[in-house]
């Protein structure tokens, strides 16, 4: 996406006004597989949009990183126990003989934080630029080089955790049957009834008190237990609490629904491969400017 946006020629621009040779940006742009040339001389030396853009598209990358990385380093824990990593990716306590940390994703937690600085370094750097080039501009350079390298190397570090971490159905699977999970799907059972939202919320808020209170869960109420609540239960509500039942209600467009989930695989690995064509698009268009660039600098070799 930041590349579309980057695919402009800034070659021809000079200082900041162009030049009075008669040159053929045009033609340059086609040698150098460029889609356009930039319109405005004096933005092409002076903006770091393009800066910016790659490095914000590194940092929101990493963000999401480290997202997924806070959520898997609970997983691994004893607490959770839903996943775990090989003893390559993760590292013995130096006080703990029991423990073991998960420090490829525990690193790549912290180096979104690298990143969201090297763009924010770049936007300060900006903020007070006047117009055309100012050699302030030289500064851009370190942070935006240390984004993409420490972007690519993290993606490395998270394709491994991604392809060895091994998750514990059974743990997750008794997790997510939990029956107070379920709670907003009665209250939705009575709204197909015509119940309004409002009532049905503390009808099942009633609900969830009382089995509190029993020290008992949802699942433990009968038919004729939720009746006493409102006469709009059948005998049917008991169902709302088998885990693949409530997943089998849920097959809307983006849902946690099995056809649904399925879908978004699918798309997914489209995603997927779309980026890797474009990967091979702009290793071949490197190859042309590479090519391009000795021709001009050979003797005989200019355009």
């Amino acid at each position: 996406d930041a590349h579309d946006r980057c695919d402009v020629l800034p070659l021809g621009s000079g200082a900041l006004a162009g030049s009075t040779l008669p040159l053929d940006r045009r033609d340059v742009a086609a040698g150098l597989d460029f889609a356009r040339v930039s319109g405005n001389s004096m933005d092409a030396v002076g903006d770091r949009d393009f800066v910016v853009e790659i490095t914000s598209a590194c940092a929101l990358t990493l963000i999401h990183i480290s997202r997924l990385a806070e959520e898997w380093i609970l997983w691994c824990s004893a607490e959770y126990g839903y996943a775990s990593l090989p003893d390559h990716l993760a590292t013995g306590s130096s006080l703990m003989p029991q423990k073991k940390n998960p420090d490829a994703l525990e690193l790549a937690r912290g180096r979104s934080a690298r990143v969201v600085g090297d763009l924010t370094a770049l936007l300060t750097l900006l903020k007070g630029q006047p117009l055309a080039y100012n050699r302030d501009l030289q500064e851009d350079k370190h942070h935006f080089f240390d984004a993409v390298d420490t972007t690519l190397s993290t993606l490395a570090i998270v394709k491994d955790v991604v392809d060895a971490i091994e998750f514990n159905d059974d743990v997750m699977r008794l997790a997510s049957s939990d029956p107070g999970l379920m709670a907003t799907d009665v209250a939705e059972y009575l709204v197909v009834r015509g119940v309004p939202f409002r009532d049905a919320h503390h009808i099942v808020g009633t609900a969830v008190r009382n089995a509190i209170k029993r020290h008992s869960t949802l699942a433990d109420l009968t038919a004729d237990d939720w009746r006493k609540l409102s006469a709009d239960f059948e005998d049917d509500v008991v169902e709302l609490f088998d885990i693949d039942t409530c997943l089998q209600r849920r097959e809307l467009p983006g849902g946690p629904g099995p056809k649904a989930v399925s879908r978004q695989l699918v798309r997914a690995a489209t995603m997927i491969e779309a980026s890797r064509r474009m990967v091979r698009v702009l290793g071949r268009r490197s190859t042309v400017a590479k090519e391009v660039g000795a021709a001009t600098r050979s003797p005989g070799g200019a355009r």
